[in-house]
């Protein structure tokens, strides 16, 4: 028995999601959720690894509300964000609850209370050399102080008012209405208060005036504490707020632009060691005849110049940051089913790729320059701290100890085969270990969202090995519109969703059922979110298949467009339905209802905004009206992902229970649960 075996043991298993350095390299700290109290939710507590790989990992904190965002302070103090009371009181934090900013001093001692308003805090970042903290802070417009909104907060929930007034689009956003309250940078000197000073940080007001501009937008801070640079959202068309980078200088408020192009949006900025210089992600918007272009963009703080980094790599590059002396980039990005680090030199523009076996993310880089930290993944290993060497190439990183270590029950392969056109099309194939030619295992296709993504790396909502713990083999094939092959691999797939990418997935589903080990009768197919469009053009398309789980699926993209929550992004790549209506009528899949023969399962939660809930009634509806086997699991209180433990273990017991009455034969046995 393993933890794959059991969904209430899986999803106990504690997860690591973020991680710092200190600034002596001597202190990494991680986050790592597990199960609360009552089991009914994730709660962060912070960690600390040892960066040598020799100590175990300790526990740093333990409050039932948990911590997240750990951030160093120049003496080692630790601050971070946090919904505990300043009492603990033994109860479960309230949803009312917001995060204060904490500190844990650097030689231990119990946690004290910085900062707190009445919205809470959103993010957090210090500056490397002067204890300068700055924060979002959700501030409810037309206040001009903490205690100002507070008022207003009041007399909201007094009077029972939950009404938003828009001024523009959009309104939500993936799970998160937005407003009325708008993010706000504020900054503050943390000087004192590490020192055991118990007065509150003076927090100034850095934007009175936002709108809507720093909704899921990334801000760095400069080593000296004296600018901090952001990416600020504006809305150049109707519904399509783009990011250019915004520089303010802490001292005296001042504000200017720093990068900005039409149809092109700046994200996730960092600043180098001297604060001559900022790297960022830029992103050129696609349009109805090309797909979107991601590169590694330098600016220059004092003109505002820029230039690309590495623009012939053809990459699809991630949260860039600077080395040690600032003489390059380290930066991540997708390639061929994996996630790996990458370094160019900002004088000669040389590309490295620093590691290249697995999936990396949250990069730390030491101030010495002597190791780079990130979390590893795989898509057979959960993420854990590993030391990298910044200069080497291709490097095996090393496994630092952490909590969440699990064996997964099978053996990965790499699989390919070629489209019509040449293509490659590769997959990860996660096998049982009873999969062998004279005892064949039945075959799961499970296709990924996006579409613009991969599949390259551990996924905690969708995980393969809790398939091949029930003795399936999982088919994760990056068909047409995956990144990480290039701009001809999203070319082919762009404006036809159903079109080379449906081909891709046939193909490669070809490839392995031919395989003796598996057993080309009993197969299956499933997706979300895009993968959920694509589960339902297969519905209609072919009948291969004994069964479909559909999850957060497209039906309609008409009634999609207008209903989701950013309609400008979709409507750059298939026109407005009134207007260009051609790629609807060819490519969504309730065009093809009345060819649907193969039962199908439709997942969706009431909360989801990214692919609001009618599209999953409209599918359950077409299903039942034409008499086609089908159950619809639908959950109140979930968006598109489904977070809560106990809802994870109902949505895998049904799929479970689906999967093994079309596929193995089995009488239906309905979830205890449901």
């Amino acid at each position: 028995m393993s933890a794959f075996d059991d969904v209430a043991e899986f999803v106990a298993i504690p997860r690591v999601t973020e991680l710092r350095l200190s600034p002596d390299g001597r202190r990494l700290v991680a986050s790592v959720a597990g199960l609360s109290r009552n089991g009914k939710k994730y709660v962060s507590a912070l960690w600390q690894i040892d960066p040598t790989g020799d100590a175990p990992a300790r526990r740093l904190t333990f409050s039932s509300a948990g911590e997240s965002s750990p951030r160093f302070l120049p003496d080692g103090s630790l601050v971070f964000l946090s919904k505990r009371r300043e009492q603990e009181d033994g109860e479960e934090p309230s949803d009312k609850d917001r995060a204060g900013l904490w500190t844990l001093p650097a030689v231990g001692g119990e946690a004290r209370r910085l900062a707190a308003r009445a919205g809470g805090f959103a993010r957090v970042d210090v500056a490397a050399e002067v204890a300068t903290v700055v924060l979002t802070t959700p501030t409810l417009p037309g206040t001009s102080s903490a205690e100002e909104d507070e008022t207003l907060r009041k007399e909201r929930e007094e009077r029972d008012v939950h009404a938003i007034l828009h001024d523009s689009s959009p309104v939500r956003y993936w799970d998160a209405d937005l407003g009325p309250a708008q993010l706000r940078l504020v900054a503050a000197d943390a000087s004192g208060a590490t020192s055991g000073n118990d007065v509150p940080l003076e927090l100034r007001d850095l934007t009175p005036h936002p709108g809507r501009a720093l909704d899921e937008q990334h801000f760095a801070v400069a080593a000296d504490g004296s600018f901090v640079v952001t990416g600020w959202a504006e809305v150049e068309e109707p519904g399509l707020p783009r990011a250019h980078l915004l520089l303010v200088d802490l001292g005296s408020g001042e504000q200017r632009t720093l990068a900005r192009e039409t149809g092109v949006g700046f994200s996730e900025p960092s600043i180098s060691p001297d604060g001559r210089t900022v790297v960022c992600i830029r992103a050129v918007d696609g349009d109805y005849d090309n797909p979107p272009q991601h590169g590694v963009w330098l600016v220059d703080v004092a003109t505002g110049a820029g230039r690309a980094l590495a623009a012939d790599a053809d990459l699809w590059p991630t949260r860039p940051l600077f080395s040690a002396d600032g003489r390059a980039v380290f930066f991540t990005s997708d390639q061929h089913g994996r996630h790996p680090i990458f370094r160019v030199d900002l004088e000669t523009n040389a590309l490295s790729r620093v590691a290249s076996d697995g999936h990396f993310s949250e990069l730390c880089v030491a101030r010495d320059g002597s190791a780079l930290f990130a979390l590893y993944d795989r898509v057979d290993r959960p993420p854990v701290p590993v030391r990298l060497d910044p200069d080497a190439v291709d490097q095996k990183p090393r496994l630092l100890h952490a909590p969440g270590h699990v064996e997964v029950p099978g053996r990965l392969e790499e699989v390919s085969a070629p489209a019509a056109d040449g293509t490659t099309i590769r997959a990860w194939l996660a096998l049982p270990d009873t999969a062998a030619p004279d005892a064949p295992a039945p075959l799961l296709l499970w296709i990924h969202g996006g579409p613009l993504s991969s599949f390259n790396g551990w996924s905690w909502r969708w995980n393969p090995w809790l398939m091949t713990a029930k003795g399936y083999a999982v088919l994760l094939p990056d068909p047409a519109l995956s990144t990480g092959y290039g701009r001809h691999m999203l070319q082919r797939g762009w404006g036809q969703w159903g079109g080379a990418p449906y081909d891709d997935l046939m193909t490669v589903t070809d490839a392995v059922v031919a395989r003796p080990d598996i057993d080309p009768a009993r197969t299956a197919a499933m997706g979300g979110s895009y993968g959920g469009y694509m589960a339902n053009w297969v519905a209609g398309h072919t009948d291969r298949f004994r069964c479909i789980v559909t999850h957060a699926s497209l039906w309609s993209l008409e009634s999609f467009v207008g209903a989701t929550d950013l309609p400008a992004y979709w409507v750059r790549e298939w026109g407005t339905p009134d207007r260009d209506p051609s790629r609807y009528e060819k490519w969504s899949p309730d065009r093809f209802a009345d060819a649907i023969v193969t039962p199908m399962l439709v997942i969706h939660g009431d909360k989801d905004y990214r692919v609001p809930i009618g599209e999953g009634l409209s599918l359950w509806w077409a299903l039942q009206r034409r008499g086609v086997e089908s159950k619809f699991l639908y959950f109140p209180d979930e968006n598109h992902w489904i977070l809560k433990p106990g809802s994870a273990k109902v949505w895998y017991d049904t799929v479970h229970a689906w999967l093994a009455t079309h596929v193995l034969g089995r009488d239906w046995e309905r979830p205890p649960l449901v």
